[in-house]
């Protein structure tokens, strides 16, 4: 994570609830202790919030603006929505985007793009999303033409996931949609085991 948080005072050790974590995760006791000690070092108080979680991501996206999409993974994190994440928020979350099978991973992508938190990824929901992702990679991708502008990806996953035409793409229009596309299989793989 790499030093961006001042220093505060130490969380407590995670020794109590190790052995819980490690059940939630797929990293062993060991790794467990190491993200630890890594969180505690950037996140002093035990805690991340959301402006330190977007300096975190700038780093790795210093040319677009990333504080939009940011956001949107922090809100993922963030499970008890109390504006902060926690370490076991943090590794459970790491875990998933890493390590979890094809289920976790889209079922962790699912409530990424479910901005509302309906149980449905409206095309507002993925316009807002697809448009933060596109701001935070700046120009620095090409795209295909059919593809060159958030409106236009949207309109294209919707072709693809949203089966009955009702406007809404369900968990499961989402799932069975992810699976048949490779380049989406392999988007969501892409920090396999990188972790």
């Amino acid at each position: 994570m790499g030093g961006v948080m001042g220093k505060e005072k130490s969380p407590p050790p995670i020794d109590d609830k190790l052995e819980e974590i490690r059940k939630l995760t797929y990293f062993t006791e060991e790794e467990i202790k190491e993200w630890q000690a890594s969180f505690c070092s950037d996140c002093p108080t035990g805690k991340l919030n959301k402006k330190e979680f977007c300096s975190i991501y700038e780093q790795f996206f210093p040319v677009g603006d990333c504080t939009k999409f940011a956001s949107f993974v922090f809100k993922v994190f963030d499970k008890n929505r109390d504006g902060e994440i926690d370490f076991e928020e943090f590794i459970t979350a790491i875990s998933v985007i890493s390590r979890g099978n094809l289920d976790e991973k889209l079922e962790w992508t699912f409530k990424l793009y479910d901005l509302d938190g309906d149980g449905y990824i409206s095309r507002e929901d993925m316009l807002s999303v697809v448009e933060a992702i596109y701001s935070m990679v700046g120009d620095g991708v090409q795209l295909p033409e059919d593809e060159n502008t958030p409106g236009k990806r949207v309109d294209n996953v919707f072709a693809l996931m949203d089966i009955n035409r009702d406007n809404l793409i369900s968990m499961e229009e989402f799932q069975n949609g992810c699976r048949s596309n490779p380049t989406i299989i392999q988007a969501v793989n892409i920090y396999d085991n990188l972790i």
